[in-house]
């Protein structure tokens, strides 16, 4: 009885389903490489490996800095510092954000753009290669999801792939241009609607993992809209007179309380949470102002609009209850994703030909230690066998789960993310655990490895002008032939760039004494004095057991 239910509800799912989520489509085979491109991806292969020192040094880099969304000013300073030494243009403050930017390299068309998250995770500061939690700065911010490694990877590929152009006068143009605040999915939309991507032709994403690969259609996971409701009531002496007050933090608790009720009838794609964002000033005062922040996650646009309804009619229930107002704010938002066939297939010959890095004995070890450390079930270490092209995933599989607002870009040009190999498999995500694989042998080996298929992928687009055809028509004819993108933000909604700003005001001067000084040391391992790998010696017993 309760499979028959449980494929009753999915089938009531796919009834909303449109109709590419349900049907791939064929698409033209890619011709073969011609004699003259083998030679050029050859080459392109040649010059990431002779820049691998640079990666190692940009990866290391911004993992010292370990900034987080809305604050990455070192991040982005360092960046296009590196970016205009190799004859890039640079232009700063895109959408009114001071830490976004956009490079760009070359004439005319087709315009490829290559991008990647720069943002940490709050409370995430781990020292790199230390298979235990051992934080730099207790407390402080660190690249706990391993977005220092992307933007290396991209501007190396870059770098070699425009040695080509100038020689071989390959037209054509590269923009580079980071993902800011990522994890508050807070900057990509914004982007959109303001022209950033207006004349871009393939937008070739990369995002960390743990192993080599690529995928096209309907993507796993959600999409969201990040909304913080704030009330307003009246102070009063919390002992003296409270009948004279209005409290804003009870009306923050009905909210939450009351989305906790209403959660048992959602359907089961949806996530949800929040965190309560001002609670008031001191327990005497009644509190006047008070907020809670939420996260509504779903599977497709309108039951995303559903989600964030329902907040609107919990949070004017809570006003109600308690005599006060309230207001709402958009903080971020994400389209569910949808990558390109044609890209995709084209990136993952490029996989095929580059495969996996050659793990060491260490790095190895460093892998099993961690997993073995989070109480993993098997500790398999690194991948060494490449995974299949993905493929879209079925709607009655797709039980919901993260997001990520490349989404946006992907439903306004044909996109697909690379992921790369430079971090452990295994880990909880948005922890200090993901930091621990970021500055270290691992994520070098996996940003090379990620840069040659970015550099053999664009020198495909550069040169088969029919994959960029073929491209535009899956994006035209399959993906938003019944989908339209419908945006969540409108032309007044600003960016929320006063996000994190506190945090950073508490702990960049103590981080700052540890940002990585490539003229003094090799790697960051080495400014740490960090024997690669440290494990525990007694690791009988996984971390919660100790």
């Amino acid at each position: 009885m309760r499979r028959e239910r449980y494929v009753a509800v999915m089938l009531a799912l796919m009834l909303t389903a449109p109709a590419w989520a349900q049907t791939p489509a064929q698409a033209p085979a890619a011709p073969p490489d011609s004699p003259r491109l083998t030679a050029q991806k050859q080459e392109a292969v040649k010059g990431v490996d002779e820049l691998s020192k640079l990666a190692q040094e940009m990866v290391d880099s911004v993992f010292s800095f370990g900034e987080l969304g809305m604050q990455e000013v070192e991040t982005s300073k360092y960046l296009t510092g590196q970016l205009e030494k190799f004859g890039f243009k640079v232009a700063r403050g895109q959408s009114g954000i001071p830490t976004a930017w956009v490079a760009t390299w070359g004439s005319g068309k087709p315009v490829i753009a290559l991008g990647s998250d720069i943002d940490g995770i709050p409370q995430a500061s781990q020292k790199p290669g230390v298979a235990y939690h051992d934080p730099i700065v207790t407390g402080a911010p660190g690249h706990g999801e391993g977005h220092n490694t992307g933007m290396p990877l991209n501007i190396v590929a870059a770098i070699a792939v425009k040695k080509i152009m100038e020689r071989d006068k390959l037209p054509g143009t590269i923009m580079i241009w980071p993902g800011v605040a990522e994890e508050l999915v807070a900057s990509k939309a914004w982007f959109v609607r303001d022209g950033m991507f207006k004349d871009v032709d393939v937008n070739l994403f990369t995002h960390v993992g743990a192993n080599l690969g690529v995928s096209w259609g309907q993507a796993g996971g959600t999409g969201l809209v990040s909304v913080e409701y704030t009330f307003e009531g009246e102070t009063a002496h919390s002992a003296g007179a409270p009948w004279r007050g209005r409290s804003a933090l009870d009306a923050v608790e009905l909210m939450s309380v009351g989305w906790q009720y209403r959660r048992e009838h959602l359907r089961l794609s949806q996530r949800s949470h929040s965190v309560i964002t001002n609670g008031g000033d001191q327990p005497n005062v009644v509190p006047r102002n008070a907020s809670i922040w939420f996260y509504f996650r779903e599977i497709d646009q309108p039951h995303i609009k559903e989600l964030w309804d329902v907040g609107n009619q919990i949070a004017e229930g809570a006003a109600l209850m308690t005599n006060t107002t309230w207001s709402s704010r958009i903080l971020g938002t994400a389209y569910p994703r949808h990558f390109n066939k044609t890209v995709a297939e084209t990136m993952y010959a490029n996989v095929q030909k580059v495969g996996l890095p050659e793990w060491s004995e260490a790095d190895q070890t460093l892998a099993k230690a961690l997993q073995k450390e989070l109480g993993n079930a098997t500790q398999p270490g690194l991948a060494v066998k490449l995974g299949e092209l993905g493929k879209p995933l079925p709607l009655e599989d797709n039980y919901g789960g993260g997001s990520d607002d490349i989404g946006d870009i992907s439903w306004n040009m044909p996109t697909v993310t690379l992921s790369y190999p430079s971090n452990i498999p295994g880990l909880p995500g948005h922890n200090w655990s993901s930091a621990i694989a970021s500055a270290t042998p691992i994520a070098h080996k996996g940003v090379v490895a990620g840069a040659k298929v970015q550099a053999m992928t664009i020198l495909d687009l550069l040169t088969k002008p029919e994959l960029v055809t073929q491209a535009w028509d899956y994006y035209n004819n399959v993906q938003t032939k019944d989908v339209k993108y419908i945006p969540f933000i409108t032309r007044d909604t600003p960016a929320p760039t006063h996000l994190n700003t506190e945090i950073l005001a508490k702990y960049r001067e103590q981080m700052r004494k540890y940002y990585y000084d490539p003229t003094r040391y090799s790697t960051y391992l080495q400014q740490l004095g960090i024997t690669y790998p440290t494990v525990r010696t007694d690791t009988s017993k996984p971390q919660q057991e100790r």
